[in-house]
């Protein structure tokens, strides 16, 4: 039974992760271009230029394609918390469902109500109205995210919430204590940045690409040297804040996620002064200890450390460290609380066993490392780009703009590759323990202080007191949060069907994008067709 409810917990991971993979296909265009379309038409208003209403028409089309992929495709996942994580949602869905309900009923429904508009409002409404739609529509888009990745953030950074043993009919609970720190968490807040950062960059790339198609074609030239300068002004601004965004986001996922740092930077044993390596491979030896295959390190020493501490001698936990350390907390906390020690039997360990506190290690590294150099040749491009279409001569540079069009599938492999750092890099857990790195004068890690404290309501002799445990009780691994009642036969029907269906709704809308892409923009009795 074990073992088949194990099987039953990886096919619905493979199946969420695929569903929420082909999702994320086109969420970070809809975050993106909104933003531009929206900058566009203010543009507009502000020089009169006609261009720029044109330009922005134009990309409304493709938006309003890939937008209607992104809600097809997102609808299912709600459907899948409850289908095969009941026992997470059951768990944490007073604190999870908050921030979704608060998406769907504000959020989702502000986009939905404007995007039609968007579509359709071309010369019914005038173009002031126009622009406050298609701001509406960006701020509604974006906002959406915030609640979806700020519930995300608290599976990583669990605060806020209130663990209820003994005192709810369905058995242990976590619910929701502070609203504040939900809202407020700088794990969820700077996730938020981001992917709403990485959404621009998808969104310039896309654009500057579709530019650079056109003007190697000679197609429509003055529209898109325009379109190839917004995109690159767009792009730069994007990526180059994404290096420092992402900087302040390894540096949280430093102080709360142990596990998931050693696995991003491959640190098999504790360091201080550690250095950041260029390449990895990790494996393990016959004792289960993790050691190198190959490393090679930037000959820099320290630098890790001060990313991810602002300390250069700081100490940076390892793969090795980081299993031990949580095999002797989780066994400490169930001593102290002899009376709650059921709570980690039954939420953390597996058949009776410590479960392998750190993720897969080279899927994280490389994920990591892969998007990392991506980010930073993004920033090269957009900036000579931007170099040579400020110049005017961007469309006599055809190296650059094959580099462009080639490069329009990279960013969205860069977002793809972050959430395999974010996801991959958080297991074994579906909500990661309350946890806090806190290092000592000499930088040293204080290992045996990991866990931050929560409230709790528990049941000491009959009666009901509100006391505070450690962060330890707050974990759920996802083998234990799958829906006890699935059987195999049921998960890969479902994943099988997805993953066609998923699969045919992509090709036909990237078909439709390139269809319309390709086109260009309207021009003479087209341009006076109302819809699209």
């Amino acid at each position: 039974m074990a073992a088949e409810l194990e099987l039953v917990a990886s096919i619905s991971r493979l199946q969420f992760a695929t569903t929420a993979y082909f999702h994320f296909l086109f969420v970070p265009l809809t975050l993106g271009i909104s933003l531009f379309i929206a900058i566009l038409m203010t543009t507009y208003l502000v020089t009169g230029k006609q261009i720029y209403r044109d330009m922005a028409r134009f990309w409304t089309k493709l938006f309003a394609i890939n937008f209607a992929m992104g809600v097809a495709t997102g609808i299912t996942h709600e459907f899948e918390f409850g289908t095969n994580w009941a026992v997470y949602s059951r768990y944490v869905g007073d604190i999870f469902g908050a921030p979704l309900a608060i998406e769907a009923l504000f959020a989702f429904f502000l986009e939905s109500s404007f995007i039609g508009m968007l579509v359709f409002g071309w010369n019914r409404v005038n173009d002031v109205v126009m622009t406050l739609v298609a701001w509406a529509v960006a701020f509604g888009t974006n906002l959406s995210a915030l609640w979806i990745l700020l519930a995300n953030g608290w599976m990583q950074h669990p605060g806020g919430a209130i663990l209820k043993a003994g005192t709810w009919v369905g058995g242990i609970r976590a619910e929701l204590y502070d609203f504040s720190q939900v809202t407020f968490s700088p794990v969820g807040d700077v996730k938020f940045m981001h992917t709403i950062t990485a959404g621009m960059i998808v969104a310039a790339m896309f654009v500057l690409g579709i530019s650079a198609y056109h003007l190697l074609k000679k197609q429509h030239v003055e529209f898109f040297k325009r379109s190839a300068l917004a995109a690159a002004i767009f792009g730069m601004i994007a990526s180059v804040s994404e290096v420092v965004i992402g900087d302040i986001h390894a540096h949280e996922v430093a102080k709360t996620q142990p596990s998931k740092l050693a696995a991003m930077e491959a640190i098999v044993d504790s360091e201080k002064a550690a250095p950041i390596l260029l390449a990895a491979w990790v494996t393990k030896n016959e004792n289960g200890q993790y050691e190198y295959a190959f490393k090679l390190p930037l000959p820099i020493p320290g630098i890790l450390s001060f990313l991810a501490y602002h300390n250069f001698n700081a100490q940076v936990p390892g793969l090795n460290d980081v299993q031990k350390a949580m095999e002797e907390n989780f066994t400490k906390v169930m001593k102290e609380y002899p009376e709650l020690a059921e709570i980690i039997e039954n939420n953390v360990m597996l058949n009776g066993q410590w479960p392998e506190f750190n993720p897969p290690v080279n899927i994280v590294y490389w994920a990591f490392h892969i998007m990392v150099y991506l980010g930073f040749l993004f920033v090269f491009i957009f900036t000579v780009a931007f170099y040579y279409a400020k110049k005017g001569v961007l469309h006599e540079k055809s190296w650059i703009l094959k580099l462009a069009l080639y490069s329009i599938p990279l960013p969205y492999i860069a977002s793809l590759l972050g959430w395999a750092t974010a996801e991959v890099g958080r297991q074994p857990w579906i909500v990661y323990p309350l946890v806090e790195i806190k290092h000592d004068a000499n930088g040293n890690i204080l290992w045996g202080e990991i866990f931050k404290d929560i409230p709790a309501m528990i049941e000491k002799g009959g009666q009901v007191v509100e006391t505070k445990v450690p962060g330890a009780f707050m974990g759920l691994t996802t083998y234990k949060a799958v829906t006890p009642t699935l059987t195999v036969l049921e998960v890969v029907i479902t994943f099988i069907g997805f993953l066609v269906i998923f699969t045919v709704l992509s090709v036909l809308d990237w078909w439709l994008i390139a269809k319309y892409a390709k086109k260009g923009p309207e021009t003479g009795a087209e341009k006076t067709q109302e819809a699209y």
